[in-house]
């Protein structure tokens, strides 16, 4: 695999399953050093070992900032610096609580912003001052789709990814003249191994997406992280406070 990222210091929060794993394996294999972070330790361990001694793992909740700045502290120290950071925690829980704005309970509300937006704040403001002692590096947050559409459902998840959308344009904007660049990643329909092996989504439900998207086939968390990589990379350097959908032509917005 191309090396465009060696020499890089890497972290990725959210990095246990999905398309964090499968962003730590791109990442790896572009020569960077990673950490990984996640809620859920022991998923974050086991991606690591696979990895071998260009990454090591350690346990954050977003939602705490004492965590968050522990977390980040200890990347620092592991890799020596930090020349970008992907953003990529999200307790998808309370997806299926989302309901509406008049049933909505605020609880769900409220857990999905302290994860989805005010979670992504304090990494940013935690790793900020780590990219520009570098002099600069860059930011990769995972939105969605839901960001830029409408649908019935899940309104404290589209508000909470249309704010980080706003979170990191302010970023880019901010800091861009100081070295420092920032993104957000939109997945589209994208299942992951989890996914798959759980047999969480049936089959009509892919077949109807399928039907009305001009793709072949459903995203993998691979499509996410090769993008990813390329922000994070070199080749990211004249990138700075885009949303990029990668969703197979699911949604094209204006």
């Amino acid at each position: 695999m191309d090396e465009r990222l060696r020499g890089k210091a890497l972290m990725i929060v959210g990095a246990g399953t999905g398309i964090g794993a499968a962003t730590a394996r791109r990442l790896v294999g572009e020569g960077a050093r990673v950490v990984l972070a996640d809620i859920n330790v022991d998923a974050a361990r086991a991606v690591a070992a696979e990895l071998g001694a260009a990454a090591t793992a350690l346990p954050i909740d977003i939602a705490d900032e004492t965590s968050v700045n522990s977390a980040i502290a200890q990347a620092v120290d592991w890799l020596g610096g930090l020349d970008g950071i992907h953003v990529n925690a999200a307790d998808l829980r309370t997806i299926f609580a989302d309901s509406d704005a008049l049933s909505l309970d605020l609880a769900v509300f409220d857990r999905t912003i302290d994860v989805n937006l005010r979670g992504h704040l304090l990494c940013t403001r935690a790793a900020l001052p780590h990219l520009l002692a570098r002099g600069g590096g860059a930011v990769v947050y995972t939105t969605s789709g839901a960001s830029h559409s409408a649908e019935p459902q899940r309104p404290s998840y589209a508000m909470s990814k249309s704010g980080l959308n706003a979170l990191m344009r302010h970023v880019a904007s901010r800091w861009g003249r100081e070295g420092v660049r920032a993104n957000c990643v939109a997945p589209g329909f994208v299942m992951t191994p989890e996914m798959i092996a759980g047999g969480q989504v049936p089959d009509q439900l892919i077949t109807a997406f399928l039907a009305r998207t001009p793709s072949t086939r459903v995203g993998r968390a691979e499509d996410i992280a090769g993008v990813v990589a390329m922000l994070l990379s070199n080749d990211g350097t004249w990138i700075n406070g885009q949303v990029i959908h990668v969703n197979g032509g699911g949604l094209m917005p204006a």
